[in-house]
């Protein structure tokens, strides 16, 4: 039985202690850590704070986690946290931590999350990683031609812009919204924000209070989440199948407490893959019109459709202004840009105008106006079917290594649409996820564990990575699925 933790003020501290444990010898390997109601007592936390740590410890290879079982320390978890001793030490925050009495519930809860800025790849590593892309296909010239012109055309008084956006760019949106999306919006429902987590957090902070239900895909895009639990929401999962939300589930799910919000991906279901049949798209927008319940529709990767017919967004099919729309310009053009929308029921427009000029006043006008020119010439339209063709290929690419390489030891899901395969292991447990995992990072491949992206481990069987391909070339996956076949047969 492992010694108890101590006590230090902080709660975000737990990882640090587990891990320094493991470390040291402390926990050996096999050792079963203290269950997450035990730990959350002793600790004075929520279970939900313990979960997400040993969420994020399985997530770094350094416990093994198993349905209905103890979670327990990964073979070989001391040697590697030892040989990151000096890159770990250097990439934790040197200053020493508040006590939590001085913070608010908001930044207590923030506090407890294991929210990590990500650390540069070494070199030669083959990083299989979801969101970023390429900087080769940014369309560089396209951009700083039309840079200059927006910043030649500076007005002489340099004061502060719209929250709402550049008057350009939201006509712009407009259009292009209308002809790629089918939306019909006026521009005063187009908010431009600083990419689609900034419209996430407006959302749960003019929506939400302490307690509140958040219906939930599950598995589901863990940052959006963790933005809803921040501000003090309760989240209600709801299964996914090879067709997205099983809207069949949300009366049972809400008939205690009616939800107060719910966030969904029907273009492409992060992290499965599944598309929203219009059926299920109908029963979602009637269950939330009942519930009287805000629905955000995040659409992050539409754009990339490979064989799947599209489906009118849930904006378009909603006639009680309950849908948010919540769309990003970092999967065509570069997160690093920062640039994001909403479309917005006209009676939210105003009030996230006043928030977002509390928050930032506005989004920086020069990229704004810039990608307006894009949009109204064209260059963008051919860019993003470039990039359709360019991110195809990747995905091709991937297909066949990973027939080639792995055959029927792996299951594919999501490769209808998007920049990213679920890809499972079919003889492989979920108990062996993060072995499989780290041993794929020994050999130059980075993967990602979709385990962290459950809520809830049950149905969760085999061992299962998220692999994203638009940061790659072609070489570099068929050498990185051949490594990651190398490191699954290590663990036979």
């Amino acid at each position: 039985m492992p010694a108890p933790l101590s006590k230090p003020s902080s709660s975000r501290s737990l990882y640090r202690d587990i891990r320094a444990r493991i470390g040291d010898g402390s926990y050996a390997a096999g050792t079963a850590l203290p269950s997450t109601r035990a730990l959350a007592a002793e600790r004075g936390l929520s279970r939900g704070t313990v979960s997400l740590v040993y969420e994020q410890l399985a997530s770094d290879g350094f416990v093994d986690t198993r349905p209905g079982a103890a979670t327990r320390v990964a073979a070989g978890a001391a040697d590697r946290i030892r040989a990151q001793g000096q890159a770990a030490a250097a990439s934790e925050p040197q200053s020493q931590l508040p006590d939590t009495d001085r913070l608010s519930a908001f930044a207590q809860r923030l506090q407890a999350m294991p929210l990590r800025p990500p650390v540069p790849d070494p070199a030669g590593m083959i990083d299989f990683v979801y969101g970023p892309l390429a900087g080769s296909d940014f369309p560089t010239l396209h951009w700083l031609k039309a840079l200059r012109r927006a910043e030649g055309q500076r007005g002489q008084r340099l004061e502060y812009a719209s929250p709402l956006g550049a008057p350009e760019l939201r006509q712009a949106l407009q259009q292009h919204l209308h002809q790629t999306r089918g939306l019909a919006c006026s521009t005063e429902q187009i908010l431009v924000v600083n990419g689609s987590q900034h419209a996430l957090d407006l959302c749960a902070r003019l929506l939400l209070n302490p307690g509140d239900p958040v219906v939930v895909e599950n598995p589901g895009y863990r940052m959006a989440h963790q933005v809803f639990e921040a501000y003090g929401a309760q989240l209600v999962c709801a299964d996914v199948d090879d067709d997205g939300l099983q809207t069949a589930q949300l009366a049972a799910l809400t008939a205690q407490a009616p939800a107060k919000l719910a966030y969904v991906t029907p273009g492409h279901q992060f992290p499965l893959g599944g598309y929203l049949p219009i059926a299920r798209r109908h029963a979602l927008l009637d269950w939330a019109h009942v519930q009287g319940c805000w629905v955000i529709e995040d659409d992050y990767d539409s754009d990339y459709r490979y064989t799947v017919r599209p489906e009118p967004s849930l904006l378009s099919l909603d006639s009680a202004d309950c849908v948010i729309h919540v769309g990003t310009f970092s999967k065509t053009l570069s997160p690093q840009l920062r640039l994001g929308y909403m479309v917005l029921p006209p009676a939210l427009a105003g009030l996230f105008a006043q928030a977002k000029l509390l928050t930032d006043r506005h989004t920086a006008t020069g990229p704004q106006r810039a990608l307006a020119q894009l949009i109204d010439d064209g260059s963008y339209a051919r860019h993003v079917r470039r990039m359709r063709r360019k991110q195809h290929a990747r995905q091709h690419a991937l297909l066949q290594a990973l027939d080639k390489h792995l055959g029927s030891q792996v299951r594919i899901q999501g490769a209808a649409s998007g920049l990213h395969l679920s890809v499972w292991f079919t003889a492989l447990p979920a108990s062996q996820e993060a072995q499989l995992v780290q041993a794929a990072a020994q050999r130059g491949v980075r993967v990602y564990p979709i385990s962290p992206l459950y809520l809830q481990q049950a149905g969760h069987a085999q061992a299962g990575v998220v692999m994203g391909y638009a940061l790659l070339d072609l070489p570099e996956i068929e050498r990185g699925v051949q490594r990651l076949a190398e490191a699954l047969q290590s663990l036979r």
